[in-house]
């Protein structure tokens, strides 16, 4: 087979609703390293957006899903109960952030975690409206899309969003948007639109995934935190893409020194196996009615297997660690290559968790062209990158977190290379 004949197939088989940035074919996986339907190789670097932290195939967690697949593939938890989902949402309990006592619930994608969030936060109040952030990102659903702050490819031509979901600036350091801007907007929503008296929850990443990898300022977060005390607001953390070792923690809360009152997550959480969860106070995930959460997939035993396996190899290979040490890597290398290309505006990301944005070094607008330009020289050299941010103009890296160094150290080659390339035209 060939990668330009199926995406032949593909364009008369699939709706072009589905987006892809590459007509790559996948075939196999190990670790950081695929290779499509042609045979050929690639360094991986997008790790199925944060998804296989723990690498493609990793043993132990292909093992633990193969012998689950022993015993049953699915009975519906809300059915027939399984032992290994209560004693996961055990371990999330004592893991996630915070020192009061905490429930979990299991769903099978970041945005149903996000939706039952909310779900939770408004039966827990008794109030409706929810705060998010502009260039944040909550998933593809109706809510999902009202709580995202960015409108292509998003929400264009989908009609009205679901009512109660208001958006204020997020901190952007490249664009001039502050902290004080941010809490500014929210003191402007509550003097002219909406009583704080209405509001159930303030969401936001820690650090923002689509809307170009931009960390949440310390004071931002401290300063939700207080503002929901004050006003009785849930706090959300959407962990969905920062959690499970990928900032340098197992969760990036964890960095902040406040907690979250309900926390998000999935991705990372079962190593490429569809697993979510929404994990905080116990009064509050307690609010709703036996039935009002769940789903036929929440939980489902192949992924509950694999998230056990995927929690042990974060703690046995000490993941933590090795985020930190592979970021401060690669944002060395990325200052390396900054000293001969005026294009790179800002490097920044804790963790493994980096991001390099991109801006015209004359007219000092974003550049999404240039950007899109080194993203496809990567490719051809055999280097799988993403491309995100408000403007397309940011690069985020996001290879497996157990990337061999003789792997890592290829990449960085290609990565220089590639951007030569980009600015050679």
């Amino acid at each position: 087979m060939k990668n330009a004949d199926v995406a032949k197939r593909r364009d008369e088989a699939i709706s072009r609703g589905v987006g892809m940035q590459t007509q790559i074919y996948a075939d196999r996986a190990l670790n950081a390293e695929v290779w499509d339907i042609e045979g050929n190789r690639y360094i991986d670097f997008a790790a199925g957006i944060a998804v296989v932290n723990t690498g493609h195939c990793h043993p132990k967690v292909m093992a633990a899903v193969a012998h689950q697949m022993t015993k049953f593939t699915h009975t519906c938890h809300q059915v027939m109960p399984y032992e290994p989902y209560i004693r996961l949402a055990e371990r999330l309990n004592a893991l996630v952030p915070g020192s009061f006592a905490k429930k979990t619930i299991f769903v099978t994608t970041g945005a149903e975690a996000c939706e039952n969030a909310v779900k939770i936060a408004r039966i827990a109040t008794g109030r409706d409206a929810i705060i998010a952030f502009g260039g944040g990102f909550h998933g593809r659903t109706f809510m999902g899309m009202a709580l995202t702050g960015k409108v292509e490819p998003y929400k264009k031509g989908f009609g009205s969003m679901m009512p109660g979901v208001f958006h204020v600036p997020f901190p952007m350091g490249p664009q001039g948007i502050s902290t004080a801007d941010a809490m500014a907007g929210i003191e402007k929503l509550f003097k002219a639109d909406l009583d704080p008296a209405r509001v159930a929850a303030i969401i936001f990443e820690p650090v923002q995934g689509e809307g170009g990898f931009n960390p949440a300022p310390t004071d931002l977060v401290k300063a939700i935190r207080a503002l929901c005390d004050k006003h009785g607001i849930v706090m959300i953390a959407d962990e969905v893409q920062t959690g499970f070792a990928r900032t340098g923690n197992m969760f990036a809360m964890q960095a902040y020194g406040v907690a979250a009152d309900l926390t998000t997550m999935a991705k990372g959480l079962a190593g490429g196996l569809p697993l979510a969860a929404v994990t905080g106070r116990a009064d509050l995930m307690d609010a709703a009615n036996p039935g009002g959460l769940g789903g036929t997939y929440a939980g489902n035993p192949l992924g509950i297997a694999a998230s056990h396996a995927v929690l042990d190899v974060i703690e046995e290979e000490n993941l933590c660690a090795r985020a930190n040490e592979l970021g401060s890597r690669l944002k060395q290398k990325l200052e390396e290559i900054r000293a001969s290309t005026p294009e790179i505006i800002d490097i920044r990301g804790p963790g493994f968790m980096v991001a390099a944005e991109f801006a015209n070094p004359a007219t000092k607008e974003p550049d999404a062209g240039f950007t899109n330009r080194v993203r496809l020289e990567a490719q051809k050299r055999g280097l799988i990158l993403l491309t995100c941010g408000v403007y397309g103009n940011v690069v985020r890296f996001l290879a497996p977190i157990t990337i061999p160094d003789v792997h890592f150290t290829e990449a960085m080659g290609i990565l220089e290379a590639s951007v030569a390339a980009a600015r050679a035209g």
